[in-house]
């Protein structure tokens, strides 16, 4: 009995017609759109296949400058440690600061150990 054409080996899958790709909300803010992408499927109004990668070079995370009074002896011990690691102070600063503000945030979503003592 011959085979089926569809399970020969050299055999193409056959293409799969797209549904059409639906037509992107107005939004009213930021806010509902965030919302909306966190629960909606792209794939329903974008067509992947056809996105191109791109890059944005000269892109920069918004900063706000700021004041800070810090003790000259602690200013001092980040100036030597920048200088050991042959970095600015204020980038070593800001990686400190990060880090230190990352920990207290994943200990703030952590449940307590002393509510169940």
């Amino acid at each position: 009995m011959p085979k089926s054409p569809s399970k020969r080996p050299d055999a193409k899958p056959k293409p799969r017609t797209k549904a059409p790709l639906k037509a992107i909300p107005h939004f009213r803010s930021e806010d509902e759109e965030r919302e909306f992408w966190a629960t909606a499927d792209s794939t329903k109004y974008f067509d992947w296949a056809s996105a191109r990668r791109v890059a944005f070079p000269n892109l920069k995370p918004s900063t706000a400058t700021i004041s800070l009074r810090l003790p000259q002896g602690l200013l001092d011990d980040l100036k030597v440690l920048a200088n050991q690691r042959d970095v600015p102070y204020q980038s070593l600063l800001k990686v400190y600061l990060a880090e230190r503000v990352a920990v207290e945030r994943d200990a703030a979503t952590r449940p307590s150990r002393r509510a169940s003592a």
